[in-house]
């Protein structure tokens, strides 16, 4: 049961639609996606990735025109942990906001080390695109 999430978010300078078409690609997630993914691997309808927590595997949600990028990881150990996402439009700019939600088990200090590590990614992300 989630006991606690928070959101973190960025500003992108880059449409929504260009943001949504990079980051919905799973090929792309090693690039900016370190807190997820070393490496990914399609093998059939799942993406395999190499975590800092082992090999994961990735659902995406299916392409959308509303911008979710929601994603269910499901960790080594047979646990599913569901990662909703969005990119809000803003103009010729966008907002990628991310939720974390606190899992059973998971310390205060895990809980903000997961916070930090979204961040880290979302800015890489906003690094990426904006160059």
């Amino acid at each position: 049961m989630t006991t606690e999430s928070t959101h973190v978010s960025v500003f992108i300078a880059r449409t929504a639609a260009d943001v949504y078409a990079y980051a919905s690609d799973p090929a792309n997630l090693p690039a900016w996606a370190a807190g997820l993914s070393s490496t990914i691997t399609r093998v059939g309808d799942r993406w395999l990735a190499d975590s800092p927590m082992g090999q994961v595997a990735v659902t995406f949600a299916p392409a959308n025109d509303y911008g979710v990028l929601d994603h269910d990881v499901t960790l080594p150990g047979g646990d599913t942990v569901y990662n909703p996402v969005r990119v809000i439009p803003d103009g010729d700019h966008s907002e990628v906001l991310f939720t974390i939600r606190r899992r059973d088990g998971v310390s205060a200090e895990e809980f903000a080390q997961d916070a930090a590590t979204v961040t880290a990614d979302l800015q890489k992300l906003k690094e990426l695109l904006e160059a």
